[in-house]
């Protein structure tokens, strides 16, 4: 078959392709890295004459015009089922709602009670065969494109192509349009320096992680901290399986430590839904037969990570409780990020046999008036849990790592107290003593 006569047949520019959008319709954007540019800039510049359109993504790092483009909200509502620190901001000045949910039911969602009218992303170029490849966002892309009733593929040069195990691609045969138009470099995730209490906690992980271990580790600065400290460890041959694929990882495999050799599970391969970072991980990811993209109903299924031996689990959290709950989306009634996969991995490594999974956060932290604040708190207040205090694991700050399995609300509280900065533990206890969880006897 002439795929390339097709493909010019479907040919339009980015003006041409939105005409399809109507008044009401449910337009997804998909996530990273597959986020529409000239689209999203084409769809804006009809703001008046559209009224109500939805638009979902998640993990946008910035502009969408449809959002930045009307401060009313009367044309355009936008929607993330995960802020990035740019939806964040969106998010502050009133242009952008969250979207509740676990990482591995997305595509179920869509499979069985979402609308999308028209979905819109960004892919790699077509090969030979007529199929593009989803790269970045393949965790989440073919399940939305595949619910679409009309979709749009803008065609971005500078994508890596990822290989995969499944639903990483899409065929010519199943778009309506096709866009191409030039594009600027990647998004590059900046690398934020580590402080010294995160130096700290790396170090504090680093007996808990043997050979043959394998990771799967949050975003932020802290998963690059463990990666630089792995890389100088004596540790060999670490496995990837992660909902997505950093700088700490690429770090592992310059120094000849991630190997996937040991894994059970897709030997030789690092599995991952999403990938965004350095230039030089999308080179790393780009053909590499040796990384696995799938969708994150596969990857951040906790039937699937149980099956991976000695599954270590690494992410970050902004509070938790004396009860063990945790709380990585929110500081009160402010959201800041997501569920993501943090309760899918917290659930799979608990059961892997060998398997561990760590929940990571500085015991204090510096408000905007310069007033020390403690992380470990007596209770929330309107915080958004993340993770139930059922199934707390082990809790890490600078001064310690505790785990919680199996803990009376008294045990829980006495050991998060232990971990928590010095100048807040008395009155921690306090706190415990008057919600009854404290037994006078336990303080050292």
């Amino acid at each position: 078959m002439d795929f390339y006569k097709e493909y010019q047949e479907k040919l339009r520019t980015p003006d041409e392709a939105v005409r399809v959008v109507k008044d009401g319709d449910w337009v997804d954007y998909s996530t990273n890295l597959g986020f529409p540019v000239a689209l999203d800039e084409a769809l804006a510049r009809r703001r008046d004459e559209l009224h109500n359109v939805k638009v979902r993504g998640n993990l946008a790092f910035g502009p969408v015009q449809i959002a930045e483009c009307d401060p009313s909200r009367e044309h355009f509502i936008y929607n993330s089922w995960h802020f990035s620190a740019y939806e964040r901001s969106l998010h502050d000045r009133g242009l952008c709602n969250f979207i509740p949910m676990l990482f591995r039911q997305v595509v179920e969602y869509y499979k069985h009670f979402l609308t999308v009218n028209v979905a819109m992303m960004s892919v790699t170029p077509m090969d030979r065969h007529g199929y593009f490849n989803l790269s970045c966002a393949t965790g989440v892309a073919k399940g939305i494109l595949d619910k679409a009733d009309i979709v749009i593929l803008e065609v971005n040069e500078h994508l890596p192509r990822i290989l995969g195990g499944f639903e990483e691609i899409i065929h010519i045969s199943e778009v309506d349009y096709v866009v191409e138009v030039p594009h600027g470099p990647l998004y590059q995730l900046p690398a934020g320096k580590p402080s010294e209490e995160d130096e700290k906690i790396a170090d504090l992980l680093l007996p808990y992680i043997p050979s043959g271990a394998t990771l799967q580790l949050g975003i932020g600065n802290m998963p690059n901290v463990i990666g630089a400290r792995l890389a100088e460890t004596d540790l060999q041959d670490l496995g990837m399986h992660t909902e997505l694929c950093g700088d700490a990882y690429y770090t592992l495999y310059r120094a000849g430590k991630l190997t996937n050799r040991r894994k059970k599970l897709h030997k030789n391969k690092g599995v991952t839904g999403m990938v965004f970072g350095s230039k030089e991980l999308y080179d790393w990811v780009d053909n590499n037969p040796g990384i696995m993209a799938a969708p994150l109903s596969y990857v951040n299924d906790p039937n699937i990570i149980g099956q991976i031996d000695n599954m270590i689990s690494i992410n970050n959290c902004i509070a938790v409780d004396l009860y063990g709950q945790i709380c990585a989306e929110s500081v009160g009634l402010r959201h800041i990020s997501g569920t993501g996969g943090q309760l899918d991995f917290l659930t799979g490594a608990a059961i892997s046999r060998g398997g561990k999974s760590f929940i990571c956060l500085t015991s204090s932290f510096i408000d905007k008036d310069g007033e020390r604040k403690s992380r470990i708190l007596p209770h929330f207040e309107g915080d958004i849990i993340t993770d139930p205090r059922s199934q707390a694991y082990f809790v890490v700050t600078e001064y310690g790592v505790v785990n919680l399995v199996g803990r009376t609300t008294w045990e829980r509280a006495e050991m998060l107290i232990s971990i928590a900065h010095p100048d807040f533990r008395d009155q921690l206890i306090r706190a415990a003593e008057e919600q009854k969880i404290w037994i006078r006897s336990n303080k050292r």
